[in-house]
């Protein structure tokens, strides 16, 4: 709990004094979804970036023929 605390004193240190109540939380959700991203990768929860683009191009092939 203690480090969440520390990441969050950190954001707010960097963010600037006029910034808004919106502007945190949006930081504070790209962190969260930053740090989950990297759990991801770490526990090897990934798909090759060959495999992606294979599947969005078929995607958008399909979507042509329609």
């Amino acid at each position: 709990m203690a480090e969440t605390k520390d990441k969050v004193r950190d954001l707010l240190d960097r963010l600037p004094d006029d910034c808004s109540v919106d502007d945190v939380l949006y930081h504070l959700y790209v962190l969260q979804k930053v740090e989950q991203g990297l759990a991801d990768v770490a526990a090897g929860r990934v798909i090759p970036h060959q495999q992606v683009a294979e599947e969005m191009r078929l995607k958008w092939q399909i979507g042509r023929v329609k």
